[in-house]
């Protein structure tokens, strides 16, 4: 204690005459005032007075003080380890989404609460040969009805610390990609198994509006695997004049059991791809693998898809909009993110797709 109030008393003394001697000589013109250190400066002064003291480990280097506090270097500062805060977010990465890549995107809805198609629900079924002279049969069996694209709403929020976005310059930006992950990977689940009643419809729920049951293709599969000759059927089971661009669309666990599947030949079927950026291949056509599709291995459940996904129609009202709300939580120090938008979607053509099914 008494070599504590030594050391005070010495550098009181010190500061007083130090302080003096600053006056005059501003004064006199002498001198200039002391500029203050830059924040790098400052830092890397503690990091050098820091890694000094704990090489050293000397009675001048590491005091002991009656009050310590870390913002203040002169008060033990100097034996807190400073922290270089970096942009990059350690996370794991985010699930692949493709829907809204590769579906067919209308133009935005700007003026109206939904947009509607017409569809032709039945084909004509009229002709007939006949002689020179013979009258035409009056068609009765075509129809037409509508599709309609109504856009729902999607909502989220969140809360982040004034005093992390100040010292933290990327922080808005973080968040702000943290928002489009989440509504990303809420728009793919809805696209893959959506009800179309309060988000858009999926490909994999079976709907007289988007891809009925009679488009389920079931035959040569077991109760708990894909097989070879299903998948033929499922393929084959499209159209010639849609085959063009089809792919397909298969869980994490469902591609793992087709690259395990043989032929009769005992020759794997499945045809990995060789090249970075180009898709593996299944009977010649892209496979996508989405952590969204059905990968529940059961009877008579869904397991996969096959089609042309430009037939998958998505109609936006609004487009992911995020808003920044600075004062709504100021008393707790937080500002307030809401992401918002209106979307809708469906398969619009069912000849286009065919549904893999267990038996």
């Amino acid at each position: 204690l008494t070599k504590m109030e030594a050391e005070f008393d010495t550098l009181n003394t010190k500061i007083t005459n130090e302080q003096k001697q600053l006056e005059r000589e501003r004064v006199a013109g002498e001198k200039p005032q002391p500029v203050a250190p830059s924040n790098d400066e400052a830092k890397a002064k503690r990091i050098s007075a820091f890694n000094l003291a704990l090489r050293s480990g000397s009675e001048n280097d590491m005091r002991a003080y009656a009050a310590l506090q870390q913002d203040n270097p002169t008060q033990a500062g100097y034996l807190l380890a400073p922290e270089e805060f970096r942009s990059e977010l350690i996370k794991e990465v985010d699930d692949l989404t493709f829907m809204r890549q590769k579906a067919n995107v209308l133009p935005p809805l700007r003026n109206a609460q939904s947009l509607g198609y017409p569809v032709r629900t039945a084909a004509m079924s009229s002709f007939t040969w006949g002689t020179e002279l013979q009258a035409p049969t009056n068609d009765t069996t075509l129809a037409f009805g509508k599709r309609e694209f109504k856009p729902r709403p999607g909502v989220s929020g969140i809360l982040v610390s004034k005093t992390l976005v100040r010292n933290v310059a990327s922080v808005d930006s973080l968040v702000r990609g943290e928002i489009a992950a989440e509504v990303a990977k809420q728009l793919e689940t809805a696209y893959m198994t959506g009800d179309g009643a309060t988000m858009p419809l999926g490909l994999f729920v079976a709907s007289n509006d988007g891809i009925p049951t009679s488009r389920d293709v079931s035959t040569g599969n077991t109760a708990t695997e894909m097989k070879f000759d299903g998948l033929l059927a499922a393929m084959y089971s499209v159209k010639p004049q849609y085959q063009a661009g089809s792919e397909w669309i298969f869980s994490r666990a469902g591609v793992l059991q087709l690259a395990k599947l043989k032929n009769s030949d005992g020759q794997y079927i499945w045809q990995p791809s060789v090249v970075s950026g180009t898709p593996d291949m299944l009977f010649g056509k892209p496979v996508n693998m989405s952590e969204y599709a059905p990968g529940t291995f059961t009877t008579g459940l869904y397991v996969g898809l096959y089609g042309n996904l430009k037939n998958y129609w998505i109609c936006d009202a609004m487009s992911l909009e995020i808003q920044v709300l600075n004062e709504l939580y100021a008393a707790t120090n937080q500002t307030y993110y809401i992401s918002r938008i209106e979307t809708d979607g469906a398969p619009v053509l069912s000849a286009a797709f065919a549904r893999v099914k267990l038996g």
